[in-house]
């Protein structure tokens, strides 16, 4: 059996936990939403499906599940210019988040913005294993790059590491055929901008993440050791520390098995150096 825990039942957490029921990737369910008739809204609405599968509200019972969503907190709107600037407001939630997973020991998929730091935060605060801390959002900014790949003719799978912001790092080096530096640049545009598309014509992204959040809950769940750039808690791989950042790491039952440490061109490493640096000061103001 598998229990999923869900906090933060809003737009990516309830389609996460609604996919994660229907196809069968768990047993329990344990969600929780700080807005108590919204959740309610929730639970009514996933036990109408006719699914048999058990429901509880506790959050103090997410230390009991086997992988632990963090979706609660203020979504990203038109208005917000870049997910950093999120972090004011949604530190004190992953703050208050963090409390029922102190030494908890399933696996924590961060996923609310600013998400690098948040993740940090929780393995910071938590005691929770550095290799159980995965931040979600290297999964959907590939796709997004291998999007505007195909659009161009651009052969070969695309990867996306760095921060899930401002400062991703497309990695052109792996693809088939080199791609000059204007048109870098002009892919990286679009692939940070592709958020706001969707955000600003329907609110937020929905479909998206909660589609590739449910291919990390089965590759926890079967153990798949597949391998996907997420966030993960340097300890000077690519000669960084002291924050969490997107990489390539395999993923299975016990979180982050191994990071691959892949070789960069110069354009790519100079661009992960700028990232790691952006997101270092980030981690050090979740300690203010």
């Amino acid at each position: 059996m598998t229990c999923l825990a869900v906090l933060g039942a809003g737009k990516i957490g309830g389609e996460v936990a609604y996919l994660a029921s229907i196809l069968g990737l768990v047993d329990r369910l344990i969600i929780y939403d700080v807005n108590k008739e919204f959740l309610n809204a929730q639970v009514r609405d996933l036990m109408h499906t006719g699914l048999d599968i058990g429901i509880e509200t506790d959050p103090w019972s997410a230390k009991e599940a086997d992988i632990c969503i963090f979706s609660a907190g203020f979504p990203r709107d038109p208005t917000v210019k870049t997910r950093a600037d999120l972090l004011r407001v949604n530190l004190p939630v992953a703050r208050q988040c963090s409390k029922p997973l102190h030494d908890y020991d399933g696996v924590l998929i961060t996923v609310t913005n600013p998400m690098d730091p948040n993740n940090y935060f929780f393995w910071e605060h938590t005691g929770i294993d550095a290799g159980r801390c995965i931040g979600f959002g290297g999964q959907l900014d590939s796709a997004r790059f291998a999007l505007a790949l195909k659009e161009r003719g651009i052969r070969g799978r695309g990867w996306v590491i760095g921060d899930h912001g401002e400062h991703q790092v497309p990695v052109f080096s792996s693809l088939q055929e080199g791609v000059e530096t204007a048109v870098r640049e002009e892919i990286l545009g679009e692939v940070k901008s592709a958020s706001m598309e969707v955000i600003r014509g329907k609110g937020g992204t929905v479909f998206g993440p909660a589609w590739h959040l449910a291919e990390m809950i089965r590759m926890i769940r079967d153990d798949a050791r597949a391998l996907v750039t997420c966030s993960c808690i340097l300890k000077g791989e690519y000669g960084i520390e002291g924050c969490s950042l997107g990489v390539p790491a395999r993923i299975g039952r016990n979180g982050i098995h191994t990071i691959e440490e892949w070789e960069l061109d110069d354009w790519e490493a100079g661009r992960m150096k700028e990232a790691a640096a952006y997101v270092q000061q980030l981690c050090q103001r979740t300690d203010d």
